[in-house]
Formats: structure tokens, sequence, C-alpha cells
């Protein structure tokens, strides 16, 4: 079946690629046995840098069984998860990642995939994009605020 699912991502990646909706990428959310979400880049044709396969089926599997966690699945993609991609698997709680290709084929295709691993690993001053602290403590309120919600719900 692992077979099944991955020809499945890499068939989106390539009916995707060659539609000209974005770049050669295919995923699929697999849970119970079941395909419940479905992704290819669609970041050119929408003018969406986080338009990733990844994220597209993250997005379509949690439309489908109508919930933001996708805990008991498993998501097949066509190339390894950039760093958003990987993100947002982990916040969506997938419980496993099958990958074809890895970050370097990507890099050799013309994807920064694995400069930007590199880049979260310095320190904020390094990095090429400046970042600099604004307003803490005024921000320090609105979390205070969210602890103190009763009917808050976690994520």
């Amino acid at each position: 079946m692992k077979r099944k699912y991955m020809e499945e991502a890499i068939h989106l990646a390539r009916w995707g690629m060659e539609n000209d909706k974005g770049g050669p990428f295919g995923a699929v959310v697999v849970k119970d046995g079941v395909v419940v979400g479905w992704g290819y880049n669609t970041v050119t044709s929408s003018n969406d840098p986080t338009a990733h396969a990844e994220i597209n089926a993250i997005r379509d599997a949690c439309r489908n069984l109508d919930t933001f966690s996708l805990e008991g699945c498993v998501i097949y993609t066509s190339c390894e998860p950039c760093p958003m991609c990987l993100s947002a698997i982990y916040w969506a709680r997938i419980e496993r990642i099958f990958f074809a290709c890895e970050m370097g084929d990507a890099a050799e295709a013309g994807f920064i995939d694995e400069d930007l691993y590199k880049e979260f690993c310095l320190p904020h001053s390094l990095r090429k994009i400046p970042s600099e602290q604004l307003m803490r403590r005024e921000s320090i309120e609105v979390f205070q605020s969210w602890r103190a919600k009763e009917d808050r719900l976690l994520y």
C-alpha cells in the first residue's frame, strides 16, 4: 500500500507541474488506509508562497475530516518536506512521513530547502533576513489573557 500512496503523490507532482500549477511536488494524507487529503504545489498559479503540496494536502485533509488535528494520519510526499511543510506536519500532528526525493534533489532542481534548514540553525543576528524583537511586554499580556481564558481550545 505504501507504494500506491507514494505513486499518487508523485502523480500529483507531475500533474501539477505539467499543468503549470506550480513546482514538481505532490502529497497525500492517509488515515486508516484511505486518502483523506490531496495536494500539489500551487505556488505560482495561486501567487501564494505557502501553497506547497504538503500544506495543500494538510488543508484538504483537515477540511475533509472537519478537524485541525490529523492524529492517526500519515503523509506521503514526492520530496522531503521543506522547513515550512515539516513544521505544518508537526502542527497537524501527523504521525509519520514518507518521502521520495531528498532535499539535495530539490536543490539540484533549483529549490532552496537545504539553504533554509541551514539558515534556521543560525542565531537571529546572522540570518539573511534581519529580526528585531519589539514590545514583548505588551504582547505577553495577550498570552496571559489566553492562559486565563476558560473556554480556550488547545492545539
